[in-house]
């Protein structure tokens, strides 16, 4: 079946129409085309235009997020090298402080083993930053189970930090 023998039957039909008829099908296939460009060309884009805006203050946040975080990256790496002997200071005074008698520090070598014991979401953070910071440990492994308690939710495990070299 060519073409020409499926388009001449429909040309004839076309030709037999009324005027009325065949303005009609031309407004129909109007519409359906406006709809079409509509939604596969016009559509997509005024979306995109309407959250630009909010993907534009979100892309900004991060920016400056991450600006923030290459800030203290280059201050950590201009202090001073840290002996072993002032990290573990360090790292004990951290743990007291933020996580209190819910810790207990023990050294392995150049490790340094951490088994916390209902420590709050924020103070462990707070002392990881802490670690990362004053007494320049690195988190090497964290076995943490996530607890339930009346105060809401606290961590167990243990947190095994590297420390630098002895010399």
């Amino acid at each position: 079946m060519s073409l020409k023998s499926v388009w001449a039957p429909l040309q004839a039909r076309w030709a037999r129409l009324p005027g009325r008829e065949k303005n009609g099908i031309r407004l129909a296939v109007l519409l359906v085309l406006a709809v079409l460009l509509w939604q596969f060309s016009v559509a997509p884009g005024l979306a995109t235009l309407r959250t630009a805006d909010a993907q534009a203050r979100a892309v900004g946040q991060q920016m400056q997020a991450m600006q923030a975080m290459q800030i203290q990256a280059q201050a950590v790496q201009k202090q001073p090298p840290l002996g072993f002997d002032e990290a573990v200071r360090a790292l004990t005074a951290a743990t007291k402080q933020t996580l209190g008698n819910g810790a207990q520090l023990v050294l392995a070598g150049e490790r340094a083993s951490i088994t916390v014991r209902e420590a709050s979401p924020d103070a462990l953070a707070q002392w990881l930053a802490q670690a990362r910071l004053n007494a320049r440990s690195a988190l090497v492994e964290a076995r943490l189970v996530r607890a339930s308690s009346a105060s809401g939710t606290v961590w167990n495990g243990v947190l095994v930090m590297s420390l630098p070299a002895r010399l």
